[in-house]
C-alpha cells in the first residue's frame, strides 16, 4: 500500500525551506534513513532522511520548491513492515530562528525584543498606547519645564495622560507617553517605498534573493530597529603576542590547526564574560528581567560564498587555546562546506566578527540579539608608540565592541573592552583574574 514521506520537524522554529538537490528517482529502493534531499534553511543546508523504505512511486517535489513541515515529498510503495515516522503537522507558522548575524547573525532566536526563548521574527512585546484626553479644552495642566521638554522631543502634549492631582501632566509622563509612542513605531515600520525604474537610465539585471541572504537582511533590520547599540574603540597591544604566536603557533599546526588570534581571542573573551557576568546575558522585556547564563558558547562570524554564517564554539571555558585553533579550524571549513546545521548555530553566549584579513581600521558590527553584546576585530598594524620617552615600532590591534545599551552602560563596555586589550597585552591578567 502507498505511503507518503513528509517532511519532518526540522527543529525548533525551522518550518520550511528550499529543496536543492533530490537524491532519489521514482523506481528507486529506499532504505530508512537514507537520505532523499538536501534542504536549505535557516542559513544551513540539511539532509533530510527518509521514515520509511520501500520502492519511489512519485516524487511530489522539485528542486527550487519552498516546502513546509509536514508537506509530503514522496509516495513509497512501502515493503512489509514500514517504519513510518508521523509528520509534524503544519502548525501555524512560527517566527524564523535567529542566529545571527553580526551579525549577525544571529542563532536561537533569541533575539527579539528580547526574549532569551522568542526568536527574532516574533512581534515586539510592547504596551498600548496611554488613553487619549477626552477633552483638551483648555489650557493643559502642565509645569513650563514639563511643556519646554514634551517641545524639544516633539510631543503634543495635549495628547499626554497626566497622572498628578487633577490630572496634572509631569515631566515623567511625558517621557512614558514618547517611549510608548516609539515602541508603536518599532511594532509597525513604515513600508519601504517603492523603487524607481532603474530601467530608464540603463541595463539592470534582478536576481532573486539567497535564502542565506533573505535571512540576514530580516535579522539585521530587526536587530538594528529594537536594540538601542553603542559601539566602543580600543586597540591592544599585541607585539608580545606576536612572538608567543610565531613560537608556538607550530605546536597547534601539529594538532590539526592555526594558532590565529581569533582562536586567542575566543579563550580571552570567555574569561572575560566571567569577570563580567551581564556581557553573558539576554534581555527578556516581556517579563522585565535579565536572563544571566551560566555557560560560555563564542559565536565566530564565518564568510562564506553563501553569506555570512555564526557557528558557536561551546564551553570555550573548558578548552585549552590549542584545543579551541583545532575546533575553530574545522568549524570554519564544516561552515564553508555548508556541512553544520541549525543547532551548531544556536547558543552563543557573544559574537566574534574578524575582518582582519580584508582589511580597514574599524568598523561597527550589529549586536546578534538575543545576545548582548559583539566583539569587532580590524586588521592589526605596526605604529609607532612613545615608551618611556622612547619612539617604538609597536603591533597595535584595533577591537569595536557593540552593546545593548539597555543592560550595559557606557563605562561597563569601556572597562570591558580595556579589559580584553590588557588581558591581549599580558596574558597573566586573564589567568590571575578569570
Amino acid at each position: 500500500m502507498p505511503v507518503q514521506f513528509a517532511l519532518p520537524d526540522l527543529g525548533e522554529n525551522i518550518e520550511s525551506g528550499d529543496v536543492i538537490r533530490i537524491l532519489v528517482d521514482v523506481g528507486d529502493s529506499l532504505a530508512e534513513d537514507q537520505t532523499v534531499i538536501e534542504l536549505e534553511t535557516d542559513k544551513a543546508v540539511i539532509e533530510v532522511p527518509s521514515s520509511v523504505d520501500g520502492t519511489i512511486t512519485e516524487i511530489l517535489v522539485q528542486q527550487g520548491d519552498t516546502i513546509a513541515v509536514g508537506q509530503p515529498i514522496l509516495e513509497v510503495e512501502a515493503g512489509e513492515a514500514p517504519a513510518v515516522e508521523e509528520a509534524s503537522p503544519a502548525a501555524e507558522p512560527a517566527p524564523v530562528p535567529q542566529e545571527s548575524a553580526t551579525a549577525p547573525v544571529v542563532e536561537e532566536a533569541p533575539n527579539t525584543p528580547y526574549s532569551a526563548t522568542a526568536p527574532i521574527g516574533a512581534a515586539p512585546v510592547i504596551e498600548e498606547a496611554p488613553p487619549t484626553p477626552t477633552s483638551t479644552d483648555g489650557p493643559v495642566p502642565a509645569a513650563p519645564s514639563t511643556r519646554r521638554l514634551a517641545r524639544e522631543i516633539g510631543v503634543d502634549i495635549a495628547q499626554v495622560q497626566g497622572t498628578g492631582p487633577s490630572g496634572r501632566i509631569s515631566i515623567d509622563d511625558v517621557k512614558a507617553y514618547s517611549k510608548k509612542l516609539h515602541a508603536a513605531r518599532v511594532a509597525a515600520p513604515a513600508a519601504a517605498a517603492p523603487l524607481p525604474d532603474f530601467s530608464q537610465w540603463g541595463a539592470v539585471e534582478r536576481q532573486p534573493m539567497t535564502k542565506v541572504r533573505e535571512i540576514t537582511a530580516d535579522r539585521l533590520a530587526q536587530a538594528w530597529a529594537t536594540i538601542p547599540q553603542v559601539t566602543q574603540f580600543d586597540k591592544a597591544d599585541i607585539t608580545s603576542l606576536e612572538k608567543w604566536r610565531a613560537e608556538y603557533g607550530k605546536k597547534a599546526e601539529a594538532a590539526g590547526g592555526k594558532l590565529t588570534p581569533t582562536a586567542i581571542l575566543i579563550k580571552v573573551l570567555g574569561i572575560a564574560l566571567k569577570v563580567f557576568p551581564q556581557f553573558n546575558a539576554s534581555i527578556d522585556i516581556a517579563q522585565r528581567e535579565v536572563v544571566y547564563k551560566r555557560y560560555f558558547h563564542i559565536g565566530i562570524a564565518v564568510d562564506t560564498p553563501h553569506g555570512l554564517l555564526v557557528p558557536v564554539v561551546r564551553d570555550v571555558d573548558q578548552k585549552n587555546i590549542i584545543e579551541l585553533a583545532v575546533e575553530l579550524s574545522e568549524l570554519a571549513q564544516k561552515t564553508r562546506e555548508r556541512k553544520i546545521g541549525p543547532a551548531d548555530m544556536q547558543g552563543g553566549s557573544m559574537t566574534i566578527s574578524n575582518v582582519g584579513t580584508m582589511g580597514g581600521t574599524s568598523f561597527t558590527p550589529i549586536v546578534n540579539p538575543p545576545e548582548v553584546a559583539i566583539l569587532g576585530v580590524a586588521r592589526s598594524q605596526i605604529e609607532p608608540t612613545y615608551i618611556d620617552g622612547q619612539l617604538q615600532p609597536r603591533t597595535h590591534l584595533p577591537l569595536s565592541l557593540s552593546y545593548d545599551h539597555r543592560l550595559i552602560d557606557g563605562a561597563d563596555g569601556a572597562r570591558f573592552l580595556r579589559w580584553i586589550c590588557t588581558a591581549l597585552e599580558d596574558p597573566f591578567i586573564a589567568l590571575l583574574e578569570g
